[in-house]
């Protein structure tokens, strides 16, 4: 799994005029929740870039005044008019306690039906899965090499390796569309 690492600074007060105060100074309001107590803390705006605008998931490791704290963004919120970042939730991670994120899907191989002229097609591009932090994957790759026209993947037909994928199992995640020129090479396959 990526891992990010971000500086921040606890807050010595919380509510609506520290938060806007922090604002102004180009920081975001955070909170850390977790394990024991909560953490208000305040990181630079521009910290968030490497979380934000990459689409695969990371583990954020945050130094908090010298303490470090190995988290995952929980929730994220933004200005309504400017998309600024405006606050931020993060939940602290425990080895032995399982998490929930969102992982892409990827394909390895070429698709029998898309050689046929079939057009793959993503259902779902994102699973839920749920695993131990050691285990969670980066991505769950699927192989498309014997997937025929009409043919689906479904959750149930992907393999999990110490994770467990949340999403309902008869769900579809990729299928391979009919089309002109695999109904073209389907009937020139039937004339011979």
């Amino acid at each position: 799994m990526r891992i990010v690492s971000m500086s921040g600074a606890l807050r010595e007060h919380v509510g609506k005029k520290d938060a806007k105060a922090l604002r102004r100074d180009a920081k975001v309001p955070c909170v850390m929740y977790g394990k024991g107590e909560q953490i208000a803390f305040s990181v630079a705006q521009n910290a968030f870039d490497r979380i934000i605008f990459n689409p695969e998931p990371c583990f954020v490791e945050i130094d908090i005044n010298g303490t470090k704290h190995s988290a995952m963004m929980k929730d994220i919120d933004f200005h309504p008019v400017t998309d600024i970042v405006y606050h931020a939730d993060f939940y602290e991670l425990s080895d032995n306690k399982p998490i929930v994120m969102s992982i892409p899907v990827h394909t390895t191989g070429t698709s029998v039906g898309v050689m046929k002229g079939g057009k793959l097609a993503y259902k779902q591009k994102r699973l839920n899965v749920k695993a131990l932090p050691a285990n969670m994957p980066n991505e769950i790759v699927v192989d498309i090499t014997k997937l025929d026209v009409a043919q689906r993947v479904k959750v149930q037909d992907i393999p999990t390796n110490n994770f467990e994928i949340l999403n309902p199992k008869s769900s579809e995640v990729l299928v391979v569309n009919s089309t002109r020129a695999s109904a073209t090479a389907d009937t020139e396959d039937a004339a011979e």
